[in-house]
């Protein structure tokens, strides 16, 4: 009976042992493995923003839609534009940074804007508590002496832009030298003249430029220097990027009447000779370096 007992209580003791093992290997378990870490949504990297030159448009913020990331921006004197916004866009209100969800109607807004393919984002917004500012870049289309009313065709815009040039507006000449140094005035708003205009709202909320700056007139000569970055021996056309500038000019060339172009590929170092005829560059002596 005595050793009855005995084994009775060494069994319980050895069950107790066990179970106190097992809980214990349980215990390690759960303490030592740590569970799969979730992403965490703020580490999650944005894509870079779209390369490629920015232009500053000014004018009224209407239509503003969070759900599809748009807006439209109301410019005087031509249709309104459609917009494109993400978290990459910076948002400021009287040059305090906003979220960009706080965005909403506003009657003056400087946008800046680049190309992402088809469509126009906005890099930054700023709110303005005044007047509203602006540039714009492209090719005149006409000038009224009468009435001071440019208009103006622009990459960044799906229609004209209209501005009010006043007498007090600044026009000077920009880009080489022989260029800059001949004189400028209104005779150079001649249909088919580059031109960056710097501009801000006045009554009714018309564009009044303050600035214009030439940058190719009809029949002005030029000079550029750089690599070749893409070619079309068919139709005749190269872009050269000037390290001067940092800017692409598209090229057209006569292959009959210039027989280096023959030479010609990509990325090769030339130099260009050519004649602005009021819609594009035409070559008249290229030089390979």
């Amino acid at each position: 009976m005595k050793k009855l007992l005995e084994v009775v209580v060494l069994c319980g003791a050895a069950i107790v042992f066990l179970a106190t093992c097992a809980r214990s290997q349980q215990i390690v378990s759960v303490v030592g493995t740590k569970p799969a870490a979730e992403p965490d949504k703020d580490s999650v990297s944005l894509p870079p923003l779209p390369p490629g030159k920015t232009t500053i448009l000014g004018g009224e913020i209407r239509n503003f839609d969070p759900v599809r990331d748009q807006f439209s921006l109301r410019i005087y004197g031509q249709r309104p534009m459609k917009i494109l916004f993400d978290e990459r866009t910076q948002v400021y209100r009287d040059g305090v940074r906003i979220p960009v969800r706080d965005l909403g109607f506003e009657d003056h807004a400087s946008v800046q804007t680049t190309l992402d393919g088809a469509s126009v984002f906005a890099v930054s917004i700023h709110i303005l508590a005044g007047s509203q500012e602006g540039e714009c870049e492209g090719r005149v289309l006409k000038y009224d002496r009468n009435t001071g009313e440019l208009t103006v065709a622009s990459s960044m815009s799906p229609a004209p832009v209209k501005l009010l040039v006043q007498a007090n507006a600044s026009i000077e000449r920009l880009g080489e030298p022989g260029f800059e140094a001949s004189q400028s005035g209104l005779s150079d708003l001649v249909p088919g003249s580059l031109i960056s205009v710097s501009f801000e709202s006045a009554a009714a909320h018309r564009n009044v430029a303050t600035q214009i700056k030439v940058l190719a007139v009809p029949g002005a000569a030029f000079v550029f220097s750089g690599n070749v970055t893409y070619l079309d021996m068919h139709t005749g056309i190269m872009v050269l990027v000037d390290p001067r500038d940092g800017k692409s000019y598209q090229i057209r060339f006569d292959s009959a009447s210039l027989p280096m172009s023959e030479s010609l590929r990509t990325q090769a170092n030339v130099t260009v000779t050519a004649i602005y005829d009021g819609t594009r560059y035409e070559a008249n002596a290229i030089t390979m370096n």
